[in-house]
């Protein structure tokens, strides 16, 4: 990697993190080596370094970073905002993304937001254990959310089935967070009408899709009743039900849950076809934490690399329809071309992002 790029991203990361100047030197040489090398194992990315230094040096230089570099907790996100141009209430996206580095479980909570042209994460949560999240560690995770954006930031929340819960939904309807949260079939319900049974046997018959105001029945505490969530249901022709349940009656909840589909593009994004995560043996909470973080400003800066190129104009389309590229890939392959050709301009989309940071914390 090009020493001269390595120091202009240092510098610009300046107002961004709370480093000393060779840990944040550090920083930028693993961002910029994770795009030009597509891995996060930092064998590889030591090899990136042009220097006298060897390459074992490098290496040991890398992993003194994750050992005792701390930027503090969700350093990332406002870096991340900026680069993709958050503005007003975003749609949020809850999801979890896992693998094993050898008999290690690695689980990563990650709260993402989709635009129309991005999809980035914010905010993660390092668990430590396989399988899935439970309700404080969601709560946690959106209050920290809400602590660094403020809750009318919170447009919509989209999630999967697997994050329910009595103690998880009284939250959300608590602080009136907008959500969409796809329910599984089994659970039983009353509706206002008074009919009892299983969502998808109230809900879920052939045909156009259908509506419902029901309670949960596992939601009922003191002999009272849950409180009322708006279902909306469809089953798609040769598969399973789709039953989704919000706090805002008067949305169209199954077109809006379509967008949930956009955190599984950025997971694959990060692992297959843009950055390799799955690459890494690092298995400390700690220091997984900090790499996540450096895997998400790497994709937003690459979404932002294509949003500059592109400009007013649409990524072109096939026949079909669907983008020929996605908007990371055209930014993912605009920033690899240039760190060969002209590395100095993969800087250009830092130039407006105004500091995040108010005074430098060195660590």
């Amino acid at each position: 990697m090009d020493q001269k790029t390595v120091a202009a991203l240092s510098e610009t990361l300046s107002p961004h993190v709370a480093l000393g100047n060779a840990r944040r030197e550090t920083l930028s040489l693993l961002t910029l080596g994770m795009l030009n090398a597509r891995t996060t194992n930092l064998s590889v990315l030591a090899c990136e370094r042009r220097a006298a230094a060897s390459t074992a040096s490098t290496y040991r230089r890398l992993q003194r970073f994750f050992q005792h570099a701390d930027p503090g907790e969700d350093w990332a996100a406002p870096v991340v905002a900026g680069l993709v141009g958050l503005r007003g209430p975003r749609t949020l996206i809850l999801d979890r993304t896992n693998w094993k580095v050898g008999r290690r479980e690695i689980n990563l909570l990650v709260l993402a937001v989709a635009t129309r042209r991005s999809r980035v994460a914010l905010m993660w949560t390092v668990l430590d254990r396989a399988g899935n999240s439970g309700a404080p560690e969601r709560i946690a995770l959106m209050e920290r959310y809400i602590a660094r954006f403020g809750k009318e930031s919170v447009g919509l929340l989209l999630a999967d089935r697997e994050f329910i819960g009595t103690d998880w939904f009284n939250w959300l309807i608590r602080n009136d967070i907008p959500f969409v949260i796809r329910l599984r079939g089994t659970h039983r319900a009353s509706t206002a009408e008074g009919r009892k049974g299983t969502l998808e046997r109230l809900l879920a018959g052939p045909g156009g899709s259908r509506r419902a105001t029901v309670t949960l029945d596992a939601m009922a505490a003191g002999g009272a009743p849950g409180p009322e969530l708006a279902v909306r249901a469809k089953r798609p022709r040769g598969r399973e039900p789709v039953i989704v349940a919000t706090n805002r009656p008067k949305l169209d909840a199954l077109a809006a849950y379509r967008k949930r589909w956009a955190i599984e593009c950025l997971f694959a994004d990060t692992k297959r076809r843009g950055l390799n995560f799955e690459d890494t043996r690092l298995t400390c909470a700690r220091k997984l934490a900090l790499l996540t973080a450096i895997v998400a400003i790497a994709i937003a800066w690459a979404n932002r690399a294509a949003t500059d190129m592109l400009g007013r104009r649409a990524p072109p389309r096939k026949a079909h329809g669907y983008l020929a590229k996605s908007i990371f890939r055209i930014g993912f392959e605009r920033l690899r071309t240039l760190l060969r050709a002209d590395p100095l301009r993969t800087l250009e989309p830092w130039k407006n992002l105004a500091p995040t940071i108010k005074a430098a914390r060195v660590v």
